[in-house]
């Protein structure tokens, strides 16, 4: 399976990690999402159909996008998409 990896900007802890877990893993292309939150990294293996594009963008609907890509819009969204994870606690 190929794999994709992002460098992403407002990925701060757990609950961050634990919102784009669930949002990618959603994609039906999706094989496995490892996020790490000291790295900053979202790395994701997908059965050949998805694109660069396609995931980046779902990334930067939940506020985490691609390092530099970003804005305040981002950075708020970061926020709330990490109360959510938090609130729904680890799988």
């Amino acid at each position: 399976m190929p794999n994709l990896t992002f460098h992403v900007d407002n990925l701060k802890c757990g609950g961050c990690a634990n919102s784009i877990r669930k949002r990618l893993s959603q994609l039906p292309s999706i094989g496995t999402v490892i996020v790490d939150p000291e790295a900053s990294s979202v790395t994701v293996t997908h059965d050949g159909a998805l694109t660069h594009e396609e995931v980046a963008a779902v990334l930067m609907d939940l506020g985490y996008p691609e390092t530099g890509t970003g804005g305040f819009a981002q950075k708020a969204k970061s926020y709330i998409s990490c109360a959510v994870g938090r609130f729904q606690g680890e799988d």
